[in-house]
């Protein structure tokens, strides 16, 4: 099987990649600490990927799939080694049931974690229901985390090619929050479109927003732009209406925790903001995502659960105080961009334009 950094330095020309794996073990860049500090945590077992999940050690939709892949690996692996060798696979598929339940309830908005978390236990159940059984179900399943991960590779190397014809030459695009290499297996959903444009000359700029309370704009995609030598700004996301407004910029371009059936799109809060403000300033609004972050069991964005995390994060920020005691906040992590507001949707298939549900279910992309 082809190495996803191998692949990522021959066909995507990325050094980034947040995700480690080797000899049962699982690294993770921590993202709290970029750009301060690069970190790397081994992860040694399911509930330390859970844990690193639920706290923001790794982000985006599909670098969350991977790590829960590599989780449920991991989760297997305590399984096999908890049951007595006379124990029926059935006794381990339930304890892997459990894991698979936790992982999912980590962060339930991002539709690529569930998805690889089933993935991953219904290739156990055909691999037991097959009568494979201990150390040779654990290589087999191992194989398909790693498959998931090589996949991400290739279908952000893919979109980026696809999402690069939409940009024009010396375009000023806007991004919001990071999804990028960090938010992937490496190289990008919307930051792998911005890779391959740059990479074919078309002089692009960049604008990120910060992205509150994370700064994910600010410490994540700027990092990743300046180590790619691509020119970019920082500014605060209450700027941006006033770019727009000025002619400053040609398109935005945003990722995707889930796509639904309609086309509504949930991602980091903030979002919905940026294309209600890019129609009405006739400015293309872009998303791009695996066909994996594509959920099409839910109708809507009505029905799409919205992560609310800790108050805290709002009212600090690196452990400093921001607001006066006894100030409580809300923290709602992401919200719906209602399909009329999208003008395409960039995936490793090609490109969707409305109406979505029809091109969606139908799978027919340009």
């Amino acid at each position: 099987m082809k190495d996803p950094i191998e692949l990522l330095k021959e066909k995507g020309g990325s050094s980034i990649c947040p995700i480690r794996w080797q000899t049962m073990t699982l690294s993770l860049l921590d993202q709290r600490a970029i750009p301060y500090e690069e970190n790397w945590l081994e992860i040694c077992s399911w509930k330390a990927a859970r844990d690193a999940i639920r706290a923001m050690v790794v982000r985006g939709a599909p670098a969350i799939g991977i790590t829960a892949a590599f989780g449920m690996v991991l989760g297997l692996k305590e399984a096999i080694q908890d049951k007595d060798p006379g124990e029926k696979g059935h006794s381990i598929l339930e304890t892997l049931r459990t894991v698979a339940h936790e992982l999912k309830e980590a962060r339930p908005t991002a539709v690529n974690l569930a998805w690889a978390v089933e993935r991953i236990l219904n290739a156990t159940e055909g691999l037991i229901g097959r009568g494979i059984k201990g150390k040779d179900i654990l290589y087999h399943i191992e194989g398909v985390a790693k498959t998931i991960w090589l996949e991400d590779v290739r279908a952000n190397i893919s979109m980026g090619a696809y999402g690069a014809s939409l940009i024009e030459h010396g375009a000023t695009i806007l991004t919001h929050c990071n999804a990028g290499a960090l938010a992937t297996g490496g190289y990008g959903t919307a930051l792998g479109i911005i890779r391959a444009a740059h990479a074919s000359g078309k002089a692009i700029k960049v604008l990120c927003d910060e992205t509150r309370p994370w700064l994910q704009g600010t410490r994540l995609t700027a990092w990743e732009l300046i180590k790619e030598s691509i020119p970019c700004r920082i500014i605060c996301e209450g700027a941006a209406g006033l770019f727009m407004r000025r002619g400053e910029i040609d398109c935005i371009i945003v990722g995707a925790d889930r796509i639904v059936s309609n086309g509504d799109v949930a991602n980091k809060i903030g979002t919905y903001m940026l294309a209600e403000l890019a129609k009405a300033n006739s400015i293309p609004f872009y998303v791009a995502a695996p066909w994996s972050t594509i959920d099409k069991t839910t109708p809507s964005g009505d029905f799409i659960p919205i992560e609310e995390r800790p108050h805290q994060e709002v009212l600090k920020f690196m452990g400093k105080e921001l607001a006066p005691n006894g100030a409580k906040a809300r923290n709602p992590v992401f919200d719906i961009t209602p399909n009329e507001l999208i003008t395409a949707i960039v995936t490793e298939k090609g490109i969707l334009r409305p109406p979505y549900e029809q091109a969606i279910l139908s799978n027919h992309y340009l």
